[in-house]
């Protein structure tokens, strides 16, 4: 009886790391490859804040220890797509262009609630984000600042929208100044909110930060 016992939990056993030995295959197959030169590359923007800004903020805002300094956390990117709601190519539409915009994969976003005067039921998708970290949000960022808002018509600067809490808020009214977009390919010119999320809680030291990054303040205090 005790033999049956033990052949029966020792067949278990070697059932579940079979299991767990296709499970693991499965899991490095989806892996993706990363080559060495994909991990040892750093965007410029990246460099730059680690190499200048760092220091400099130091001494401006003087913070003894660098990890104090601060930092831009993410990026979200925000489209409020309304239209979808009379025409679902919309939507689907402004979800492949930010995800060409940014560089990855954007999501819907879905109404929390009915809204009968503008006939929209709750579960319905209404627009579409991306949040953005690391490499990606200082590529993004560097694209944002050097190539995409210098091709506003008539630029005269950005306006300070901080939320008292160290975030900042960036309006654009077409996605057509991103190069990424064909002008001439859109279904609909659409707008979209860009926050940057920081770690620190001073609207003051975010400007610091952001103004070392480039992005040209209205009244700059440079």
């Amino acid at each position: 009886m005790a033999t049956e016992k033990k052949n029966a939990v020792q067949a278990s056993a070697g059932k579940a790391a079979k299991a767990n030995a296709r499970g693991a295959a499965k899991s490095s197959k989806a892996a993706p490859v990363i080559s060495e030169a994909e991990k040892k590359y750093v965007p410029n923007l990246m460099k730059k804040y680690r190499e200048e800004i760092v220091p400099k903020l130091q001494k401006e805002l003087g913070i003894k220890n660098r990890m104090q300094v601060p930092k831009v956390v993410k990026v979200t990117i925000n489209q409020g797509v309304g239209q979808a709601i009379a025409d679902k190519k919309i939507i689907e539409t402004a979800q492949e262009e930010l995800s060409r915009i940014t560089g990855q994969k954007a999501v819907l976003t879905y109404s929390k609630k009915d809204i009968s005067n503008f006939k929209v039921r709750k579960g319905m998708p209404i627009g579409v984000m991306v949040t953005l970290r690391s490499k990606k949000m200082y590529e993004f960022m560097e694209r944002l600042i050097a190539i995409a808002l210098p091709r506003i018509r008539d630029f005269k600067g950005v306006g300070e929208n901080f939320d008292g809490r160290g975030n900042y808020t960036l309006g654009i009214k077409e996605q057509v100044i991103f190069p990424e977009i064909d002008i001439d390919k859109i279904m609909k010119v659409l707008g979209m909110e860009i926050t940057f999320v920081t770690n620190t809680d001073s609207d003051e030291a975010a400007y610091a930060l952001l103004s070392e990054f480039g992005l040209p303040f209205k009244n700059s205090k440079k």
